[in-house]
């Protein structure tokens, strides 16, 4: 496996992040790669938040893939911070690779070191290979997870 460098993305990974996005059946329905100011903006309001960390996992100088993760601090589990994991993608043509495996361990190692005592994460439930692959990582499937569109 050739080395896989995970950087934190800058505004030139915009339109690399958005395709990665849009290129499920999912993502093609929520997404607009034509349109990038408005990930532009998101993008800047990711930057400009200390609780936030957008990362893009590269491969002989190509972006392959990214993820979010953001700190919460809570009053809950003894005053525990915990990350969450969202917006998860590797290129379709390099999933199977073990990219994927190595940008999950990357963000639950980056969450020890940022002293957080839970990482989390949701995937939509018509992703079961989804599922699989982060049971396979040890994450458990120990809630239901709600969203209201607004």
């Amino acid at each position: 496996m050739t080395e896989l460098d995970i950087r934190p993305a800058t505004s030139d990974d915009i339109p690399a992040i958005v395709a990665m996005l849009a290129e499920d059946p999912l993502g093609e329905q929520r997404e607009s790669p034509d349109d990038l100011g408005i990930y532009l903006a998101a993008f800047q309001r990711l930057a400009d938040d200390p609780n936030q960390r957008l990362v893009v996992a590269v491969r002989e100088g190509r972006v392959i893939g990214t993820l979010q993760l953001t700190l919460i601090p809570g009053i809950s589990r003894r005053g525990a911070t915990r990350t969450i994991i969202e917006a998860v993608r590797i290129r379709v043509d390099e999933r199977g690779s073990g990219f994927g495996t190595l940008l999950i361990e990357w963000a639950v190692e980056e969450s020890r070191r940022l002293g957080c005592q839970l990482v989390q994460l949701t995937s939509d439930a018509k992703r079961t290979d989804a599922h699989r692959f982060y049971e396979r990582l040890g994450f458990t499937g120990s809630h239901v997870g709600f969203k209201l569109a607004l």
